[in-house]
């Protein structure tokens, strides 16, 4: 798989730092979460892809058939293919760490890039991730540091879906931390302020 797999805004690091891949949510685009990892990581890389899956005319990264429906022959399909995007950036990066932040749909292509190819990412942050499925066990998560953001009140992420994805990757041994807003669906400061601290 190529670099160039997605159109994708792309940055270098600077030696010794982190090259953090962005996913965007539904709608949105690969300039969603690029500024806020220059704010937070100046010196950082960053590679945000676009989503190639049009619904309605918003990008997505795979399909579904209803609001927490997934394909998921698609959803397959779609997580090789970013993982060979991932894997090609990682090695055109020798030695820079690969973190990765997606948000919604964003959260949810790369939660299923962790459950297939988890050495890929080093580090990761999933806000307000939808996994309607109980993945395979996952031995390689063992260690992997991953932050879970959420709102108590998500209609589109349910709290009982996400605690059962917290659960899961705690089963696998990944180190997971949770930080929960009273809101919905939406990012709020105290969540980008957990985000900040977790990459620090």
């Amino acid at each position: 798989m190529s670099i160039h797999s997605y159109h994708h805004f792309a940055k270098a690091p600077a030696t010794g730092q982190p090259l953090v891949l962005t996913f965007h949510g539904t709608g949105g685009d690969e300039q969603q979460f690029s500024g806020l990892i220059s704010e937070l990581l100046p010196r950082a890389g960053i590679v945000s892809p676009r989503g190639d899956v049009s619904e309605h005319g918003a990008n997505r990264f795979f399909r579904r058939t209803g609001e927490g429906i997934y394909d998921m022959a698609d959803l397959a399909r779609r997580t090789e293919k970013m993982s060979g995007f991932i894997a090609a950036h990682r090695a055109a990066n020798p030695g820079a760490p690969i973190w990765a932040l997606g948000y919604s749909n964003g959260a949810n292509i790369l939660a299923s890039v962790l459950f297939s190819q988890p050495a890929l990412i080093d580090r990761a942050v999933l806000m307000h991730p939808l996994i309607p499925f109980r993945p395979a066990p996952q031995p390689g998560l063992s260690g992997r540091p991953v932050l879970i953001t959420a709102g108590r009140r998500d209609p589109i992420s349910p709290m009982a879906l996400t605690q059962n994805l917290v659960d899961y990757l705690g089963a696998q041994g990944a180190t997971v931390e949770l930080a929960l807003h009273d809101g919905g669906h939406e990012i709020r400061a105290a969540e980008i302020d957990a985000i900040a601290g977790f990459l620090a």
